[in-house]
């Protein structure tokens, strides 16, 4: 993408600034897991990483590679369960979920069980896991995804976590806790927030080198374009080296 770094490593450093210090967020592994360890490490000291099979703050000797991986447990706090976990955000004790998907629409509906007919499907994926729960309870939901009209379409094929549903009100309507949902959905060449008033995908910012017309080109749903969008700050090298020496020094993840 731009000179010393990818647009892998530009999404993931991307999505790490927008954790909080002093916030939990539950997070799979792969690039959601790097994102939120990445910002542990680096603008976050104080953010409590939580894993969907209960590993709390753990010490995080390298990169995971799966949920149940014990390094999700290694030095936290406490062991728990996935019951636990479901309950720990139904309380309303997690501010934030990272997610990853097959599809993606404008609502920031995720499908991550099959593509084409639910009974003959094309592809099926392993399914929800925890993310119906975790995009349903937690405060703000991050959705991390490679960019693609295969990725972000008009509609999804299966609704395995719920955005917005079909627009505003719709999760309040549905029973999901109000003031949840959404909140940033961040690619390999931009970041997108939802409209306050349609709850429709907008353009929040564009990472360097990317116009609209790529976006667009790359998007088969709707989307909203403001007439000022504002350009991603690329990766620091601090970011650069901590991702890639300490996140992920083995390069399991990363694939360098």
């Amino acid at each position: 993408m731009g000179i010393g770094y990818s647009r892998r490593e530009m999404m993931i450093c991307t999505a790490s600034r927008y954790l909080e210090d002093g916030k939990t967020v539950v997070t799979g592994t792969g690039d959601s897991c790097m994102a939120a360890v990445l910002a542990w490490k680096t603008a976050a000291p104080n953010l409590v990483i939580l894993f969907e099979t209960c590993g709390v703050a753990p010490a995080f000797p390298d990169t995971a590679i799966s949920a149940g991986d014990s390094r999700t447990f290694f030095r936290g706090v406490p062991d728990g369960s996935m019951y636990e976990m479901i309950t720990t955000c139904a309380r309303g004790m997690v501010d934030y979920a990272i997610l990853q998907g097959a599809q993606i629409d404008k609502y920031g509906n995720i499908n991550s069980t099959s593509v084409g007919d639910y009974y003959k499907p094309r592809i099926r994926f392993t399914g929800s896991g925890c993310s119906n729960d975790l995009g349903s309870l937690c405060w703000k939901t991050i959705i991390l995804a490679e960019h693609g009209k295969s990725r972000f379409t008009e509609k999804v094929n299966f609704i395995t976590t719920p955005g917005y549903l079909n627009g505003p009100d719709a999760r309040e309507d549905a029973g999901l806790p109000p003031g949840t949902g959404p909140y940033r959905v961040i690619t390999d060449l931009a970041v997108f927030c939802f409209s306050e008033n349609t709850e429709i995908l907008t353009i929040e910012s564009l990472h360097p080198d990317v116009n609209v017309e790529k976006v667009r080109e790359e998007t088969e749903c709707d989307l909203i374009v403001p007439e000022f969008i504002r350009r991603t700050e690329p990766p620091s090298p601090f970011e650069l080296r901590v991702l890639r020496e300490e996140v992920d020094p083995l390069c399991s993840s990363m694939g360098r």
